[in-house]
C-alpha cells in the first residue's frame, strides 16, 4: 500500500500522520520541533514523531512527505539543513521531503481552497496570505519582544503591566496569585526575571476575567482583537480566512471578537483542524495532483 506522511512541527509539539487510501493509519507525537527555539533537539523530536507514525511499516512504502515547520528560516543554515536531510534518510525514507511553513499547513487544515489567508494566535501571533498553497506575504510573527500582537504571551504581558500599575484591581489580584507574589514590587521582580512560559499562562486568566466583565481584562482582549484584525488586514487578502492557534480555535473572547468583526464584513471564516493531517493531504496532492 502506498502511503503519504504529514508532519506538523511547532514550538510546542511535533505531530506526524501516516495516511493511505483508506485514511489515517498511524500517528506520532513528540516534543517541540521548531529549530529556532528548540535548537538541534528539534530534529530528533520530529524523527521520534515520524517513527511512531510509521510503526512497523516499511519506510519505502511512503511515497511522499510534507513537513510543516515552524522556523523554516533555520533551514537556510547549511548545518541545520543537513541535519534535517540526515534525519529523513536515516529513517529510511527515500521519497522527497517537502518543507513548507506551518502557516501553509494551518491554512490547509481549515479549507480546501488554494488561496486565502490564515491568522494564527497561540503563544505567538502571525498572519499569512496564501496563494496556490504557497506563502505570498507574512505579517507579524516577530516574537514577543518586537511583535506577536494579540497572542497569548502578549495578553499575559499586558496583564502583568496592568497589575503593576494598579495592584489593587481585581485583575491584579488574579495576576498576583498566579505569580505567587504579594506586592507590586515583588511582581516587578518576578516579571523582570522573564518567566515567559508563566507569563503566557496568564492568557486563560485574562480571558476568564474578560468573560466575567472585568474592565481591565475586557480592555486587553478588545485591544488584542483590534491588533489581530489590523495584522490580518495588512495582507490585503480577499479570503477565506482560516483561524488557527489555541486563542482562535478554542472558546475564548478573543475568538468571539474576531468572528464578530470578520463576519460583519461578510468574510468567510473557518477554523483549522489537524495541521498534520493537512500536511498528509498536501503530500497526497503532490503524489497525485488530481
Amino acid at each position: 500500500m502506498e502511503l503519504v506522511l504529514g508532519v506538523d512541527a511547532g514550538g510546542t509539539a511535533s505531530r506526524a500522520v501516516l495516511a493511505g487510501p483508506s485514511g489515517v493509519v498511524g500517528r506520532g507525537l513528540a516534543g517541540p520541533g521548531n529549530p529556532i527555539s528548540a535548537g538541534t533537539a528539534a530534529v530528533e523530536e520530529i524523527a521520534s514523531a515520524i517513527r511512531q507514525a510509521l510503526g512497523h511499516r516499511p519506510p519505502l512504502s511512503v511515497r511522499a512527505g510534507v513537513l510543516g515547520l515552524s522556523g523554516t528560516s533555520a533551514l537556510a543554515d547549511p548545518v541545520v539543513g543537513e541535519r534535517f536531510r540526515r534525519m529523513w534518510t536515516g529513517l529510511g525514507l527515500t521519497c522527497p521531503m517537502t518543507v513548507v511553513g506551518d502557516v501553509v499547513t494551518a491554512f490547509a487544515a481549515g479549507t480546501r481552497e488554494p488561496s486565502g489567508a490564515v491568522l494564527i494566535a497561540g503563544t505567538g501571533a502571525v498572519a499569512a496570505r496564501i496563494e496556490r498553497l504557497t506563502v505570498a506575504r507574512v505579517a507579524d510573527g516577530l516574537g514577543w519582544l518586537l511583535g506577536d500582537e494579540g497572542s497569548g504571551r502578549w495578553l499575559g504581558l499586558r496583564a502583568v503591566r496592568s497589575a503593576a500599575r494598579d495592584f489593587g484591581s481585581p485583575l491584579a489580584v488574579a495576576v498576583a496569585a498566579h505569580a505567587g507574589v504579594t506586592s507590586a514590587d515583588e511582581l516587578v521582580r518576578w516579571a523582570q526575571a522573564l518567566p515567559l512560559d508563566d507569563i503566557t499562562a496568564l492568557a486563560p486568566v485574562v480571558c476568564a476575567a474578560a468573560r466575567a466583565d472585568d474592565p481591565d481584562a475586557s480592555a486587553i482582549v478588545a485591544d488584542a482583537v483590534r491588533r489581530l484584525v489590523r495584522t490580518l488586514d495588512s495582507l490585503g487578502s480577499p479570503g477565506p480566512v482560516v483561524l488557527a492557534g489555541s486563542l482562535l480555535t478554542a472558546d475564548t473572547p478573543v475568538r468571539d471578537g474576531l468572528l464578530g468583526t470578520l463576519r460583519s464584513r461578510g468574510t468567510t471564516v473557518t477554523s483549522a483542524g489537524d495541521p498534520a493531517e493537512a500536511a498528509a493531504r498536501l503530500a497526497a496532492l503532490e503524489r497525485e495532483p488530481r
